[in-house]
């Protein structure tokens, strides 16, 4: 079965970078369910939660939009073509600057902005992105 990204893809459009959810960003989770893993498999429980939550997320660049998708059954996505993004911003804490991961702001055209937390290698995403942007041919008329 293939990612969403991949189903999404339009003609001539190809991936540029895959980002991914660090499992940093889930460590409260698997250590509570290290902790409550003798009470009645509880741990497992949350041990798979943590586990939907990296897998069900996919983060892309393509040579025409940004994509994120989030969640398993329920799906949620954003979707913002690549030349009307103004900004990406970076948040990491002082454990997200020593394991490399933290949150992305993207903030669009107009007052939309659309918060994505936990991305691992968060500067990375961001450069890739901003050479996706400079490398994409401006819109005509626009």
């Amino acid at each position: 079965m293939s990612s969403y990204v991949e189903q999404v893809l339009v003609p001539g459009e190809r991936i540029v970078h895959l980002g991914r959810t660090s499992l940093w960003s889930v460590w409260h989770l698997l250590a509570l369910g290290l902790l409550l893993l003798p009470v009645f498999g509880l741990g497992l429980v949350l041990w798979a939660v943590a586990y939907v939550r990296v897998r069900s997320t996919e983060l892309a660049v393509t040579t025409r939009r940004l994509i994120v998708k989030h969640g398993f059954i329920r799906r949620s996505t954003i979707e913002i073509h690549i030349q009307k993004v103004e900004s990406i911003q970076v948040h990491q804490s002082l454990l997200g600057r020593l394991l490399d991961f933290g949150t992305l702001t993207i903030a669009g055209t107009g007052s939309s902005s659309a918060p994505i937390d936990g991305v691992a290698a968060p500067l990375a995403f961001r450069r890739a992105f901003v050479e996706a942007q400079d490398a994409a041919p401006a819109r005509e008329g626009g």
